[in-house]
């Protein structure tokens, strides 16, 4: 593999036979000013005909983790990424995650496959900390959270996060990263940091984006199809409109199935799922008074088709009357997203407020097909007879069920500025007020997805074609039944005060201070102090220290589910996740939910040693108390251990489990601390190239590592190492890169434009599938190269390559993976952070129309 510095000889030395050309020279910083940390953001005359907004007009956006009018990115005590809009099209992606990922190295946005609804809505996390530890803002309002819980052995396991990919990136004006710990500014979940995505606000102009892209293998086909436009509304607002489809084909890297098909054959489809997506979103204002209402919100409507694991046509759960070669599950999903956002900015005395009213819903809707309900099917007539004649029918086809997230919250946040002490020094201060609630809903499926027959009585004996019990439900995905669905909600009320004040010439110091209110378990005081010493005009540190917390999620607090996984020795097996307070997580003494707790520390250097070079380096620590996470699987003690007759001293799991008939149960549990400990790492450098080129040099990067440093159980059942086994401690450790560095070089002249980034994605390990057997995947880096030309001032063509030099993750050892490998799973599966796919090549055609 050529190492990055080679490639960019080679690449640079193709982008030279494109002349160079310039964007101007760099704006001076004001005294005390630094730039913000802009990984990729780009200054080509051609990218201002894409956006909207100068250099100048972006280092002067105010910026997420500060309140304060005026306060921009330049001016931070924390670090700010802003990814601009330029940026974000340079990516070669429309998938709003993906983009974050290829621009964002604290951030990491995980590849699933064969994983229920994860593989259509992919966990996105930032710094190596879970999904939930992560907020997300639009237009600096909460954004509402997936229904969707990932209870599969992948990234985020037994956590909500959010669906990125359900906000088009053809509406995105610009996305600030803020990389430090805001529970105390922004309340519940910003323990990891906050993005903040701003969405387009154009006037006398309209976007229109077609591309198309197919990866090296043939598969993969991908058509996407943009429109956004401005218009006004009266003499001073405005309404910014944005339609988004696109259309993803599948992608397959499974290997042959030498276990369970002879002769050897592909019986799995391990890659990418089909995906349609299509998007409407909405944002505008229209001045009143002194100030203007403003509203956005948008609807999505997601598609997949993925499936489950394959079915061989000797085992108990197929019907060869239907299946004589077995069959493959189809796993239907339907995420529908729905927000709207509205209120009223003004001005009263000295005090600016903003009074707004936030609601947003997520809905995942499964469908089943392609499967059979075995129980259905081999359902005796005559129960009295179970050897008798049979119904010898079931549907292959079934609704599984639905998850439904819903938020709704009413704010009120105000700012001003306090004139104060014998110099008569600035104090900044906001102040604000938050009642928020959450709904979450599980609606059961049809009756066929989870009953044992028809009657769904247990007591009478149904046998597979292998003479054991039949397996309730439809395979694949069983559905929810009225047992597990249900409905809860909770309410909770905040209130905040954010002060800072530049305490001297030279010191810049922050405070805030966050009270919270839960219905459901109770009241937290979290705080946040922050302070930048600008020693000079071109070098300053910067400090943060906080208190924070995560409150359960709602799905979390009311998800039940019973499904059928793989166990370690690759059979599959019947597992229930117990909802909290439920009767079995009881009888295994686990208690109710409460929150986390977290400490930030953070310590900064800021720097522009130069006109050209800017440079920032931030080393942080997380601390986590009562960390939320889902328990390993727990399964029954072997049965010859318990004696004869039954002693359910000797087998407590096994006298719990059984009744139910259920191989494994699973919890949500407060059972790990842990600690992040990490330094980011951002340079920006320009080199005019004769008097009309310009080269960019701009480098990311993120070095992490966390440990679990304590479990805990309260059950007197389940010893700590048990509830939370050391796979699942290997799974928060090192199941995303704790390297990722991302090199984006570019050359720029009049018409043309050719950018190279390179990304690294640091080693991970997992041994979710194979206990005891940690199985690593190395660090690999991969390439991405594109060339745009500008046709005049209305239409630019771009084509380019991601991954261009095709790198595939390592294969899973054959010997310690077995028998995942042998099954057809080629690459791994639980944690692979880039895919398995290889590389894509992609044509764009942009144009603009004016007026």
């Amino acid at each position: 593999m050529r190492s990055p510095l080679t490639q960019v000889v080679a690449i640079l030395s193709i982008l030279g036979a494109a002349p160079a050309y310039s964007s101007g020279p760099c704006p001076e910083p004001d005294p005390g000013r630094q730039e913000p940390e802009r990984p990729v953001a780009a200054t080509s005359e051609m990218d201002k005909k894409l956006s909207d907004m100068s250099i100048d007009e972006l280092m002067a956006i105010p910026v997420t983790g500060s309140r304060v009018e005026g306060r921009t990115a330049t001016e931070t005590t924390a670090p700010v990424d802003i990814i601009d809009n330029a940026a974000i099209r340079s990516t070669g992606t429309t998938e709003t995650g993906k983009i974050l990922q290829l621009l964002a190295p604290s951030f990491n946005f995980s590849t699933t496959t064969v994983s229920d609804g994860t593989d259509i809505i992919r966990p996105a996390t930032l710094r190596s900390l879970g999904p939930d530890q992560l907020l997300v803002l639009v237009n600096g309002k909460r954004r509402h959270q997936q229904a969707l819980l990932n209870v599969q052995q992948s990234i985020g396991r037994g956590s909500a996060g959010y669906d990125l990919d359900a906000i088009p990136s053809s509406a995105i004006d610009h996305i600030e990263v803020l990389r430090d710990g805001a529970a105390a500014q922004y309340g519940s979940d910003a323990i990891a940091g906050v993005i903040n995505i701003i969405l387009k606000g154009q006037t006398g102009g309209t976007d229109v984006d077609v591309s198309s892209g197919k990866y090296y293998a043939g598969d993969g086909a991908t058509y996407d199809g943009s429109f956004n436009s401005g218009f006004r509304l009266g003499q001073k607002g405005l309404l910014d409109v944005t339609v988004e489809y696109r259309d993803r084909g599948e992608t397959n890297r499974a290997g042959a199935d030498s276990l369970r098909v002879d002769p050897p054959r592909v019986t799995q489809r391990i890659g990418d799922p089909i995906a349609r997506d299509a998007a409407l979103w909405l944002n505008g204002e229209v001045p009143a008074g002194n100030g203007h209402f403003y509203f956005f919100g948008g609807y999505s409507d997601r598609r997949g088709n993925a499936s489950g694991f394959y079915r061989s046509p000797a085992d108990g759960r197929t019907v060869p009357a239907i299946y004589p070669t077995g069959f493959l599950p189809t796993i239907l999903t339907r995420p529908t997203d729905e927000s709207l956002a509205g209120g009223y900015k003004g001005k009263r005395a000295d005090w600016n407020y903003d009074l707004g009213v936030n609601w947003g819903t997520n809905r995942f809707k499964f469908r089943e097909e392609n499967t059979v309900n075995v129980s259905y099917w081999y359902e005796p007539v005559d129960p009295a007879k179970p050897a008798g004649a049979r119904f010898m029918q079931s549907p292959t086809a079934a609704n599984t069920g639905t998850l439904r997230n819903r938020q709704e919250s009413v704010t009120f946040d105000a700012n001003r500025k306090v004139h104060w002490g014998a110099n008569k020094g600035v104090l900044n201060v906001a102040t604000g007020l938050e009642w928020r609630r959450e709904t979450y809903q599980i609606t059961a499926g049809d009756p066929v997805s989870y009953q044992y027959g028809r009657t769904d009585n247990r007591s009478i004996p149904i046998f597979n074609q292998n003479g054991s019990i039949a397996q309730p439900g439809t395979q694949g995905f069983p559905g929810w039944s009225p047992r597990e669905a249900g409905k809860g909600d909770r309410t909770n009320t905040a209130f905040y005060v954010d002060l800072d004040s530049q305490l001297t010439k030279r010191f810049l110091g922050g405070a805030a201070l966050r009270a919270e209110h839960y219905s459901d378990f109770g009241s937290t005081v979290i705080g946040k102090l922050s302070g930048r010493m600008n020693f000079s005009d071109h070098n300053s540190i910067r400090a943060t220290v906080s208190t924070g917390f995560r409150a359960p999620g709602v799905q979390q607090t009311f998800y039940s589910q019973r499904s059928t996984n793989l166990n370690s020795a690759g059979v599959l097996t019947d597992t229930l996740i117990a909802r909290q307070n439920a009767e079995v997580t009881r009888a295994f003494g686990i208690p109710p939910l409460k929150e986390e707790t977290s400490r930030n520390y953070s310590i900064g250097w800021v720097a522009r040693p130069s006109q050209s070079f800017r440079l920032t380096v931030d080393g942080y620590r997380i601390d986590i108390a009562n960390r939320i996470v889902f328990s390993s699987n727990i399964g029954p003690e072997d049965s010859t251990s318990c004696g004869t007759p039954f002693d359910a001293a000797r087998c407590p799991i096994r006298a719990i489990l059984d009744p139910l008939a259920v191989g494994q149960v699973l919890f949500f549990t407060n059972a790990i601390d842990t600690r992040t400990q990490g330094l980011d790492l951002v340079a920006d450098y320009d080199h005019r190239l004769g008097e009309s080129g310009q080269m960019t040099l701009k480098a990311a990067l993120d070095f992490n590592r966390t440990k679990v440093t304590a479990r805990a159980s309260s059950s007197k059942i389940l010893p700590a190492s048990v509830l939370f086994d050391d796979s699942q401690v290997t799974l928060i450790e090192e199941g995303q890169p704790r390297r990722r560095i991302a090199i984006e070089p570019a050359v720029t002249s009049g018409q043309w434009r050719g950018n190279v980034r390179f990304n690294y994605f640091g080693k991970v390990a997992g041994e979710g599938f194979t206990p005891g057997l940690k199985q690593s995947w190395g660090g690999k880096w991969l390439t991405d190269l594109s060339v745009a030309y500008s046709l005049g001032n209305d239409l630019t063509l771009t084509v380019g390559a991601l991954n261009i030099f095709n790198v595939y993750p390592d294969h899973w050892d054959p010997q310690k993976g077995s028998p995942f490998p042998q099954l057809g799973f080629t690459y791994g599966w639980e944690t692979l952070p880039f895919g398995i796919n290889g590389g894509y090549y992609y044509a764009r055609m942009s144009y603009r129309f004016k007026g």
